[in-house]
């Protein structure tokens, strides 16, 4: 920074506030932060859409991508080999028509794909070809949660929202830096200070509830910038759900607003505060 330089008393000499010399840092560094992150995620998008795969492959089976339900489960009628055969079931008391399915299962033979012939020593009624047709749409309608969630590329949206929550992240990370090397006076402590917040505190903090301070680690801006992490992305910071559930330390996104507007207005406060009552 201009301190270390030794620029910094020819910046006060000139005359112009020390608040504006101080703000006008922050539009500067964001010209060039926020334009370099962009052309970095742009590349990182662009390899993803090029290199993604042609067909996509759903429990060891080439479906269409993009399917709706109905639309997985028309296609699931005209290969019912591939659904019943290869497609992973889990059938319980509340499954709908769970006989039904189960009788295809007992009286039908997978090998070079469902077999329509006599039916194995079950004993069962053999399944007529509609019925084993509408058991491979319902099996596909049971399980389009899991497809959806398998894409061979991102989709737009999914791309558009990382794009500004990264930038998000790079805004955080230059104002608080800044504001932290102008509150020390120097650049190789803050980084390494920062360093240490994003890699090891706030993954500790982000996904243990300590208890007496969940309160001050809901403070912590990793863990509301995590909270608002776009649905497509991988769970940050190795916080991997189970049952569906999140394990991190919860927090209401108008919580995590509130706490990534308090880091950027008051680290640029202290940063301000300190160069207003700096020794030139």
């Amino acid at each position: 920074m201009d301190l270390t330089e030794g620029m910094f008393r020819h910046l006060v000499v000139t005359g112009r506030s020390r608040l504006a010399l101080y703000l006008a840092r922050i539009p500067a560094g964001l010209a060039i932060v926020v334009p370099l992150v962009a052309i970095g995620f742009t590349i990182v998008c662009t390899v993803c859409v090029t290199a993604a795969p042609a067909k996509l492959n759903f429990d060891g089976v080439n479906v269409p991508a993009g399917l709706s339900r109905a639309g997985l489960a028309n296609w699931a009628e005209g290969h019912p080999d591939e659904v019943i055969c290869n497609f992973d079931t889990r059938l319980g008391p509340s499954t709908p028509n769970a006989s039904e399915i189960n009788s295809v299962f007992n009286n039908v033979r997978c090998g070079n794909g469902v077999q329509f012939g006599p039916p194995p020593v079950s004993g069962g009624a053999k399944p007529t070809e509609a019925e084993i047709r509408a058991v491979a749409a319902q099996i596909a309608r049971m399980d389009y949660a899991d497809y959806a969630s398998q894409f061979l590329s991102p989709s737009d949206s999914l791309m558009i929202y990382s794009g500004l929550w990264i930038e998000l992240e790079a805004v955080i990370g230059f104002t608080v830096g800044l504001g932290l090397a102008s509150l020390m006076g120097q650049r190789t402590v803050p980084v390494v200070l920062l360093i240490v917040l994003e890699l090891i505190l706030t993954p500790i903090l982000s996904t243990n509830v300590i208890p007496h301070v969940i309160n001050l680690q809901r403070g912590v801006v990793g863990l509301a910038m995590a909270h608002l992490e776009p649905g497509g992305l991988p769970l940050a910071f190795g916080g991997n759900s189970r049952g569906g559930i999140s394990q991190l330390v919860p927090e209401s996104t108008a919580v995590a607003a509130c706490v990534i507007a308090a880091w950027l207005v008051g680290w640029t406060v202290l940063g301000a505060w300190r160069m207003m009552t700096r020794d030139a």
